[in-house]
């Protein structure tokens, strides 16, 4: 089985920090989203992935090439996002008998090697993971006959026939190329996924599905990304790699080689702090992943996301934030405290 990442699209539910990073290089608890993606594939066995690359290519090629994956990866490039179907023609030709495609922005705490498995033991010729939400008017959701085949899919019902929405994340064989060439643009002048699987389940194919038991972000917006970071942070090992001078490690406090945090600097876990930081008479509270090469220097920060480079001197108190890489934010009299921000890369606030 091969496995297909979707690592495309404007992210422009998460600007001003997807002008100048891809949206799925935002990390979540210091690992950028994309590579739990990768993961997962890997681990239900693919040993060949493509991956689909769109605006930023090179930044997430680059980033992908930094790590010896146990896996050949190849980039297809999708010149504009014109549908998740329309990303299966354009990586026909990678394709092997069956995949999985992957969009690049989910995180899910189970993996996917269990429902490949289904996917594989019942020859099904398309397979898609579900999982109950509370809103599933915002999904795709699936209405599921008595014998529990799937009879439709349906997007974003205003009166949803069941509470099961699609996860982002499909196991197919080739039938799939076919049902992507018949298919029409929808509404959105996009190829949609749901359509051609719908056409798969009137043509009579064998199209199952299999449940997400455990939690499952889709990455799309600044509150899932804080959501997933705490849920991941929430499995977080206590592990002190860095010098700790004093100071006041309270719960579950990773910190990496490099770091050095002063006497007068109180961590509170889960949080997570890179390498090669320097935390000066500072708070940081729980539900806080930092960076490489972080500064925080006389500042509070807690339930935030602070990316590689980034300083925080003197700022007050910051929290549910997502601070870009490089950014500095500094006191400034003139501005008032207990400021709230999700600001993008080489940004430079004063408060």
């Amino acid at each position: 089985m091969k496995g297909l990442i979707l690592s495309g699209g404007y992210g422009t539910r998460l600007r001003p920090i997807t002008y100048s990073q891809q949206k799925q290089l935002i990390p979540v608890a210091n690992k950028p989203i994309l590579f739990y993606a990768i993961e997962d594939v890997i681990e239900a066995g693919a040993k060949e992935i493509g991956i689909i690359v769109g605006p930023n290519k090179e930044q997430v090629m680059e980033t992908v090439r930094s790590v010896d994956w146990n896996a050949d990866i190849d980039f297809i490039y999708q010149g504009e996002p014109k549908g998740l179907a329309h990303t299966i023609l354009i990586a026909k030709n990678f394709l092997d008998d069956e995949f999985v495609m992957y969009l690049g922005d989910n995180i899910l705490r189970e993996g996917i090697a269990e429902h490949a498995n289904k996917f594989k033991a019942n020859n099904y010729d398309a397979s898609i993971m579900l999982t109950e939400v509370e809103n599933p008017q915002e999904f795709g959701v699936a209405d599921i006959n008595e014998d529990g085949t799937i009879k439709r899919l349906v997007e974003k019902p205003k009166d949803p026939p069941s509470n099961l929405a699609l996860v982002g994340i499909y196991f197919f064989k080739l039938a799939i190329l076919e049902a992507c060439k018949s298919i029409k643009p929808s509404w959105r002048d996009e190829l949609e996924i749901t359509d051609a699987i719908q056409w798969l389940i009137e043509k009579g194919y064998e199209v199952g599905w299999t449940k997400v038991e455990d939690w499952w972000k889709d990455t799309g917006k600044p509150d899932d990304i804080f959501e997933a970071n705490r849920l991941i942070l929430d499995d977080l090992a206590h592990e002190i790699r860095g010098v700790v001078k004093g100071g006041e490690i309270r719960g579950r406090v990773s910190i990496d080689t490099g770091t050095i945090v002063n006497e007068k600097s109180v961590i509170k876990g889960p949080a997570l702090i890179g390498r090669d930081c320097l935390i000066r008479d500072s708070y940081i509270g729980p539900y806080t992943s930092i960076g490489n090469n972080c500064e925080i220097l006389n500042s509070e920060v807690e339930d935030s996301v602070v990316m590689d480079g980034a300083k925080l001197i003197n700022a007050g108190n910051i929290v549910d934030s997502m601070i870009g890489r490089g950014a500095v934010i500094e006191k400034n009299k003139r501005l008032p405290k207990g400021s709230k921000f999700i600001i993008g890369d080489n940004s430079w606030v004063r408060i």
